[in-house]
């Protein structure tokens, strides 16, 4: 049986980035029921209630992995970085560090609460 595009994505990752990007997919794909994971563009999509909820990526200059947020302009967080994007507000990750959970519980309650609007 051959991997599917998304699993051979995650798992050709160097660790830690490796190992980091798995946990985040984890507490992505359970943080709510209406959550579910799409292979799209070459990219993990995550969409809530069938629309663009979040994706899964890694930073070109440091290799770090961030989680960009479709609906980040209507997401106010510290945490989050806008860049130069118009729409979109990502949240980098330490992949030489634990998961910040209780952060990813609040931002993740951020973007659900963005479809709202």
């Amino acid at each position: 049986m051959s991997l599917r595009d998304i699993d051979r994505y995650f798992l050709e990752k160097e660790e830690p980035v490796k190992s980091c990007m798995q946990a985040l997919r984890q507490y992505i794909s359970h943080y709510d029921k209406h959550v579910k994971e799409y292979w799209r563009y070459k990219v993990p999509l995550y969409k809530h209630q069938e629309r663009m909820f979040c994706h899964l990526w890694t930073d070109k200059k440091t290799s770090h992995p961030y989680i960009a947020f479709a609906e980040g302009r209507h997401m106010d967080h510290p945490m989050l970085e806008q860049g130069n994007r118009t729409r979109m507000k990502v949240l980098p990750i330490d992949p030489h560090h634990d998961l910040p959970i209780e952060l990813l519980d609040e931002i993740f309650a951020l973007a659900v609460a963005a479809y709202g609007k």
